[in-house]
């Protein structure tokens, strides 16, 4: 993934449209390329139209970051869904629709 030409880096977006499927486009820009200007060159915004430009939220390994944040050589920049579902919320459904089956139950000692 290293690039040909100096001042070039190697990045790649990331974006998971839906669960289990996963979209990496890799690109090579001009060194310090802002997080914005690299899902524009990707296309990104053009495939997505449903995603507002103003409301997206992109990291880069996992971290958050803006999109004015530069990017450097072998950066994967992950763009992220917004949550369908409260985690909590979707804990204590799957909870209530498994009831008592999923719950571990402790042997007690046996006495001796």
């Amino acid at each position: 993934m290293a690039p040909a030409e100096p001042g070039l880096i190697a990045v790649e977006v990331a974006y998971s449209p839906a669960a289990r499927e996963v979209e990496l486009l890799p690109l090579t820009l001009a060194a310090g390329t802002p997080v914005l200007q690299a899902l524009r060159a990707a296309g990104w915004f053009a495939r997505h139209p449903e995603v507002d430009p103003a409301q997206v939220s992109v990291g880069v390994w996992g971290r958050r970051v803006s999109l004015s944040h530069p990017l450097r050589e072998g950066d994967r920049v992950e763009v992220y869904r917004a949550l369908q579902v409260d985690p909590k919320e979707a804990r204590r459904l799957r909870y209530r629709k498994q009831g008592d089956r999923g719950r571990v139950r402790r042997k007690k000692p046996e006495a001796v």
